[in-house]
C-alpha cells in the first residue's frame, strides 16, 4: 500500500473511531470524498462504515459506540490498556508516546489520553514511518480489538479490518495468534524517526498546534 493511501485510510479511520458527535455527523461528506479516490478493499470497508454511519440515528449510533468499546468486554480503545492493563507502567507507556509526538512537532492536548487509537492513527497519517512503528508496536492489541469487534458484528469492525490493512504482514486470523503475537513482544525498532514524507491532512482537534522546527 503506498503512503498516501494509508495516509487517508488512517486518518479516515480516526475519525470513525471518535465519539459520533454532530462534527464527526458534519464530517462524514469529506470523509466519503476522501474515500473515493482512494482504491482498494480497505477504503472500500471505511466507506461501508461511513454509509452505514449516515444512515443511522445519531443517538442510537452514539449508544451502539459507548457499548461497543467497553473494557469490561475487552473491547478498549487505548493502545497501552492492551500492553499494560491498569499498571504503573502504563504511565511510563502514556508518557514515551506523547514525547513521540512532541518530537515530531505535535503538542498533544486533547481531553483524551495520548494512546487514544484515533490520536495515534492521526499521527500514523502524518507521520507514515514513525506512525507505522508505533502501531506495530501495538499490533497485537489492535488484531485482537479487529477479533472482537469482528465477533460482535459491530460496523466498527470495518474500521479496524482497514486500520489492520495498512500495517505490513498478514493480520492473524484468530485469538490465539493475535495472542501468540503479544507474547512475541513489539518490533525492535525504536519509535522517533524522521517523518517518511508528506501526509494527507485532515483537521484534528488533538493536535491543535504545530510546533517550530
Amino acid at each position: 500500500m503506498n503512503p498516501e493511501s494509508s495516509a487517508v485510510l488512517r486518518l479516515v479511520a480516526a475519525r470513525c473511531l471518535r465519539y459520533p458527535d454532530s462534527l464527526s455527523f458534519a464530517q462524514l461528506p469529506l470523509l466519503r470524498e476522501a474515500l473515493r479516490r482512494t482504491p482498494g478493499s480497505a477504503a472500500e470497508r471505511l466507506q461501508a462504515f461511513v454509509d452505514t454511519a449516515a444512515a443511522t440515528d445519531p443517538l442510537d449510533l452514539a449508544a451502539h459506540y459507548t457499548s461497543t468499546f467497553d473494557t469490561r468486554n475487552r473491547r478498549c480503545l487505548y493502545l497501552t490498556w492492551w500492553t499494560d492493563g491498569d499498571t504503573r507502567r502504563r504511565g511510563l507507556s502514556l508518557v514515551r508516546i506523547k514525547r513521540i509526538y512532541r518530537d515530531h512537532g505535535l503538542e498533544f492536548s486533547h481531553e483524551e489520553l495520548p494512546d487514544f487509537l484515533p490520536a495515534a492513527l492521526e499521527f500514523a497519517g502524518r507521520h507514515e514511518e514513525s506512525g507505522t512503528l508505533l502501531l506495530q508496536e501495538h499490533r497485537a492489541g489492535l488484531e485482537l480489538l479487529r477479533l472482537a469487534l469482528t465477533e460482535t458484528g459491530t460496523p466498527y469492525a470495518d474500521v479496524l479490518e482497514a486500520v489492520c490493512a495498512t500495517l505490513p504482514g498478514a493480520s492473524p486470523t484468530t485469538k490465539a495468534e493475535a495472542k501468540a503475537l503479544a507474547k512475541a513482544g513489539p518490533p525492535q525498532e525504536t519509535v522517533g524517526l524522521e517523518p517518511f514524507g508528506p501526509g494527507v491532512e485532515l483537521p484534528w482537534p488533538g493536535f491543535p498546534e504545530r510546533k517550530a522546527s
